[in-house]
């Protein structure tokens, strides 16, 4: 009989003082956090980079916002609208879990506008800037939920599979591990390659929503379904988070194409 991986006991508080507690879960949030401040200070400290330290924390902190108000909203009316109908409040009870990448998505989108708008920058331009600072955060958000014991992959027998605490008896893929992997430090790496190059206008917004478009969709296959999904989802038909990233490949491959069929250059990051 093949012997699995056990997920290891984690404590899920690295120490704590009092009532005070560092927990893993936050840790992974602040270094995606503090990475995205470093890069984008390093980007804006570069001769006539057109960005202040002062523009790349105001746009953070808008960004920050964007994130936490779309991703709930975002959460709420996709998976959760039954609950939303039943009780408004729902959508206020962020203690209860629950956050949808995109929907935290369009709260960033919203928050370029306005920032654009604000700064009279352009908006594509406003989108190459931040691309590279996103996937690090995402990727060290995914090791939080592998740390967790939190959305486990589907059931499989691949030799590293795992059993976690509350997925049942069968091991399964720790697909937490590839998201990290794959939409979180490698298409970090694609982004930050292509930003240190002279490349047109709204090519770096592209391939971030392409390359998370494909690294998402691929990853539904070895993700489980939540709970009050299962039922919508077969082997046979697309998940939610699939169809969600269909509108993220159309408008990447469309910016990407764009950007190469008309380029406008700017410079890189050296």
């Amino acid at each position: 009989m093949q012997e699995f991986i056990q997920f290891p006991q984690i404590d899920p508080i690295i120490f704590s003082v009092g009532p005070v507690a560092l927990r893993w879960y936050g840790l992974m949030y602040l270094l995606g956090f503090v990475g995205a401040v470093w890069l984008g200070n390093k980007q804006a400290d570069k001769p006539n980079s057109g960005w202040t330290r002062e523009q790349v924390s105001d746009l953070l902190f808008y960004g920050f916002l964007g994130v936490i108000i779309g991703g709930r909203m975002g959460y709420v009316l996709f998976y959760h609208f039954d609950f939303f109908l039943d009780d408004p409040l729902y959508l206020f009870k962020v203690w209860e879990g629950g956050m949808s990448f995109h929907g935290g998505l369009l709260g960033v989108i919203a928050a370029l506008f306005y920032f654009a708008r604000r700064e009279k920058k352009h908006l594509l331009a406003m989108g190459d800037f931040v691309a590279p600072l996103v996937p690090l955060g995402l990727g060290f958000g995914r090791i939080g939920n592998f740390i967790n014991g939190e959305l486990w992959g589907r059931v499989s027998d691949v030799p590293w599979a795992m059993v976690f605490p509350g997925g049942g008896p069968l091991a399964r893929h720790p697909s937490q591990l590839y998201q990290a992997a794959l939409e979180g430090f490698c298409l970090f790496i694609i982004l930050y390659w292509v930003s240190q190059k002279p490349r047109p206008l709204g090519l770096l917004s592209g391939i971030f929503l392409f390359g998370y478009g494909v690294s998402r969709f691929i990853m539904e296959f070895f993700r489980a379904p939540d709970k009050h999904l299962e039922s919508l989802v077969t082997d046979y038909s697309l998940s939610m988070g699939q169809m969600l990233t269909i509108p993220m490949l159309i408008m990447g491959g469309l910016f990407i194409y764009k950007a190469i069929k008309n380029p406008v250059m700017v410079k890189g990051e050296k």
